[in-house]
């Protein structure tokens, strides 16, 4: 197996490293470097998951191309990073996106379509999320009435945390947060029946938005495994958690280990490396019907 690209090192380009990117300032363009580092209970982990980074950013170049929405991404091709020659930009291919830069908006743009995750844990204690009152009675994982649009708050450390579309439009202005809540659930929707078709459900997704000029790109990564919570519909059943395609295989793992998650987090066993790699691999083939090519 692949050794996991956990750090990335381009003489004289400032970088800003995220929990899983290293993000490269070259002016009015930025290069998004997908690592694989994870992430879990707000820790990075001490092991990455091989090739995860080139995974996720072949399945966001994929959805890029198919929503047909203003979006930042300009190429996937190494070629066109003007790099220089003494680079060796064999780590990087696969797993980077030339972009423009933009104003990040400060919400994360969730939309919902099942219940599943904090919106969950919300609706059992208040019989609502972010403000919008839902039908009594539903269980964990069923599917909702329509699809909702919840913001959240993007915390530098720590947790999200949910908000009401109020909060947001009052931050933001009114015109400029219905638009996003708009575009949101159009790409949901639209991305949702489209993994439906290869056997994936969409539980709901976060996507980012930023803006050049007042115009709204959608940035980051969009509906991956890591921004969503992908489940195989044969597998679906309402009333618990299902199997997912996502990092929830990682959490569950370390919510069993002896872990009190206020310490370092401990090392990956290869079992749940790999197995983690594999789901990845599945969620890609699934929705592009294209083999991952670096297997």
């Amino acid at each position: 197996m692949n050794r996991a690209l956990t750090s990335t090192n381009l003489p004289n380009w400032p970088v800003r490293r995220g929990k899983v990117r290293d993000i490269y300032d070259l002016g009015d363009r930025l290069l998004l470097v997908a690592t694989d580092r994870i992430s879990a209970f707000d820790w990075v982990l001490p092991t990455g998951i091989p090739d995860k980074g080139r995974i996720l950013t072949q399945i966001s170049a994929f959805w890029f191309g198919q929503l047909g929405v203003p979006h930042h991404l300009i190429s996937v091709e190494v070629a066109d990073f003007g790099l220089p020659p003494t680079v060796d930009a064999t780590s990087l291919a696969g797993r980077t996106m030339l972009v423009r830069k933009t104003r990040p908006v400060p919400f994360e743009c969730v939309v919902r379509g099942y219940l599943a995750g904090s919106g969950w844990r919300e609706y059992q204690a208040t019989g609502q999320i972010c403000g919008i009152r839902l039908p009594l009675g539903l269980r964990q994982s069923d599917r909702l009435p329509e699809p909702i649009f919840t913001p959240a708050t993007k915390a530098t450390s720590g947790h999200d945390e949910n908000v009401s579309f109020a909060q947001m439009a009052e931050q933001i202005g009114d015109r400029l947060a219905n638009d996003l809540r708009r575009r949101s659930l159009e790409i949901y929707e639209h991305g949702a029946a489209l993994a439906l078709k290869q056997g994936i459900l969409i539980a709901d997704t976060k996507l980012e938005w930023g803006l050049v000029e007042e115009e709204p790109l959608l940035i980051d990564e969009v509906l991956t495994p890591d921004s969503s919570r992908f489940w195989p519909l044969d597998r679906y059943l309402p009333g618990g958690a299902p199997p997912s395609f996502d990092k929830q295989y990682v959490r569950d793992w370390l919510s069993d280990a002896s872990w009190d998650k206020e310490g370092p987090p401990p090392a990956l066993p290869d079992s749940v490396i790999q197995g983690t790699r594999s789901r990845y691999i599945e969620a890609l083939e699934r929705l592009t019907g294209q083999p991952f090519a670096w297997k």
